[in-house]
């Protein structure tokens, strides 16, 4: 591990706090357990990246700088507990050192940059392994610790004077770049800008910088349109959180007209706002009779070709579509519901990007017609139905976020 790798992830970079080297040296040793571990499926990068994740977690919370603070603040007003996926014991205390935020931190670096280990269970063996052996290390440090002074993120910040604007606007590009707990969920993101650059037939005669330079402006746009974090939120809306304990309020919106698929459709299903068709032909048929689509023709023809539909309908939005997920939905009106296809496939409904819209989701919850999941690998639906909601944030971000 090298210690410019260390620094870049530091708030303020590149000026170097005093006790940098000191918390380089706990992230030294943490790596240096994890590798003794013998626990092989994991790469040695992937063990350096849980290292500094960890050893900036101590930093934030003995600076009580605020970022672990906003996001435990957020799990209560959101779903009561501080952490996801664990029952706090009595020696849980809030913006601390805790077992239980190493434990899910394990995680989460693990769920979010490696994709062979993308759906792993949160209380599998090798987790814990790996997170109580960081929390001994960690709590040796923890009251001796030395307070970080580039941790102390936001001190006498207010979001709306004009003269701390710029530092407001460090602070929101360094939680959306390098921070520990907002970066790692934004990494398949990036995986795809890149991805889409290279692959781009546009790009295919520029040279690296060129490329690189479009990767920065794609970047720069990601910043203000996408969410991140364990929690799918907004960069400013994590600085309000951080600065003032809050979320912006939300901004006031005209009311919407109807629109003009929602009165056909509820009228076509007797006041049902969704229906499910178990192969494209019907469903191109309910657009022609039922809509009043143009009649002898394939609509959305591209999505031909898969085992079932499933439409929904919003009063000001219109309508949505999902394909091949009807078989997971347990509605009393859905014959196509198959409880041991569900019972394999339903998580996905939660980590899959795409596959199941936002409103869709929403939908499915209000109704109470979601199968019982598990992480694969595990009987547990338990832990995913307490923790559904989160899940679907962390995994799904814009495609939860987005409307």
């Amino acid at each position: 591990m090298k210690f410019h790798d260390f620094l870049i992830r530091q708030p303020g970079y590149p000026d170097e706090n005093e006790n940098a080297g000191r918390y380089y040296e706990i992230a030294e040793r943490l790596l240096n357990k994890f590798l003794s571990l013998g626990i092989y499926e994991y790469s040695g990068s992937l063990f350096e990246k849980i290292a500094l994740t960890l050893t900036d977690y101590l930093q934030d919370i003995v600076a009580d700088g605020g970022l672990w603070r906003s996001f435990v603040d957020m799990n209560r007003k959101l779903y009561g507990w501080s952490v996801p996926f664990h029952t706090i014991s009595e020696a849980y205390i809030d913006y601390e050192l805790n077992r239980e935020d190493v434990r899910f931190l394990v995680w989460y670096i693990i769920a979010m940059l490696d994709i062979e280990h993308r759906d792993i269970y949160p209380h599998s063996s090798s987790i814990l392994k790996i997170a109580d052996a960081a929390f001994g290390i960690l709590d040796e440090s923890y009251d001796d610790a030395l307070i970080a002074e580039n941790w102390c993120l936001s001190p006498g910040l207010e979001m709306h004077d004009p003269d701390d604007q710029e530092k407001i606007m460090r602070l929101a590009m360094w939680l959306f770049n390098s921070s520990y707990l907002l970066t790692p969920a934004f990494a398949l993101d990036l995986h795809d800008i890149v991805l889409e650059v290279a692959s781009n037939p546009a790009t295919q005669s520029e040279n690296n910088e060129e490329k690189a330079n479009e990767i920065r402006n794609r970047m720069q746009a990601a910043f203000v349109e996408m969410p991140t974090g364990p929690l799918a939120l907004y960069a400013l809306e994590w600085v309000n959180l951080i600065v003032r304990g809050k979320l912006p309020s939300p901004r006031h919106q005209s009311p919407e007209a109807v629109h003009p698929y929602y009165e056909p459709f509820v009228a076509a299903t007797d006041g049902k706002r969704m229906k499910i068709f178990s192969g494209y032909e019907d469903m191109n048929q309910f657009f022609i009779d039922k809509l009043g689509w143009e009649k002898g023709k394939e609509h959305l023809s591209a999505a031909k070709g898969a085992t079932d539909y499933v439409l929904l309908v919003d009063k000001h939005k219109g309508m949505l579509m999902a394909r091949d997920i009807a078989r997971c939905i347990k509605s009393p009106d859905n014959p196509l519901y198959d409880a041991e296809f569900a019972r394999r496939h339903t998580f996905d409904l939660l980590t899959v990007r795409g596959l199941c819209p936002a409103d869709l989701y929403h939908y499915i919850s209000e109704q109470g017609w979601w199968s019982p999941a598990s992480f694969p690998n595990s009987d547990d639906t338990v832990i995913v139905e307490e923790n559904r909601d989160f899940i679907a944030r962390c995994y799904l971000q814009q495609y939860y976020r987005g409307d």
